[in-house]
């Protein structure tokens, strides 16, 4: 079990959802895990029910996320935050474009940048890149959302040409729609956003993300799980329309 061959973790977007079961899967196979997120209250009750290290970080924030990776040698890296506000890229504003390549893409290179080295030359190490079906699926919306994750879908086949030689294995876990919180955390309306998106569906919760990364993590070490696409049964990402002149979109 390569578990064993792993001593430290660290994964983004922690304090709460994916990012927190995964804290709490790994540090249930006994891995020290550095969970790095904003919000300080959240994390502090993480760790205290699971043990983690906490570290109350702005992902997008290069100087505090290089001061952090600064001593670490981290076995397994779990690139989970992410931000999304819907809308077209043809009435986005500057912010919206800003805050989803810092958060969903820049600091999933930076972190790749700090850490990915220590793993090469160690001959050991685990990248998980959390992104979305909509890396690999169009559909309405969301258009920064889309290309934010579209380039971590690139760089996570880019990591593993980069990383060829070594005992370095790269994971893409792509969800679709999961219970957890993003919905009301893109809309700002809690309540509102689970009577949409979550209420009256069969959907996976945030510890089946977690149990793809501990399957992924504990497969042999011979064995490179390359790609997890996961998503409710009665889900079925993509399509295709087609419109004639002059019609309108429905």
């Amino acid at each position: 079990m390569p578990f064993s061959d792993y001593k430290v973790a660290l994964v983004t977007g922690a304090s709460a959802g994916m990012g927190a079961a995964i804290v709490e899967r790994l540090c249930q196979e006994g891995i020290t895990v550095h969970a790095v997120a904003r919000r300080k209250e959240q994390l502090a009750a993480l760790a205290d029910r699971t043990g983690c290290v906490p570290h109350a970080v702005d992902v997008a924030d290069l100087a505090a996320l290089t001061e952090l990776c600064r001593d670490l040698q981290v076995d397994i890296l779990i690139n989970n935050a992410g931000v999304s506000h819907p809308g077209s890229i043809l009435d986005a504003d500057e912010n919206v474009v800003e805050t989803q390549v810092d958060v969903n893409l820049r600091a999933v290179l930076h972190l790749c940048r700090l850490l990915v080295p220590g793993m090469v030359a160690r001959d050991c190490g685990h990248v998980i890149n959390i992104t979305s079906i909509a890396a690999i699926y169009n559909f309405g919306g969301n258009s920064v959302y889309h290309a934010t994750k579209a380039g971590v879908h690139a760089l996570t086949r880019q990591l593993r040409v980069d990383c060829y030689g070594k005992r370095v294995r790269i994971t893409e876990i792509c969800p679709g729609r999961v219970a957890t919180d993003i919905f009301g955390n893109v809309s700002g309306d809690h309540d509102e956003a689970r009577r949409q998106f979550i209420d009256g569906f069969e959907l996976p919760q945030a510890k089946d993300i977690a149990d793809c990364v501990a399957f992924a993590v504990s497969a042999p070490i011979a064995v490179n799980i390359g790609n997890i696409e996961i998503t409710p049964t009665l889900q079925v990402p993509g399509g295709l329309s087609t419109m004639r002149p002059g019609e309108s979109k429905t």
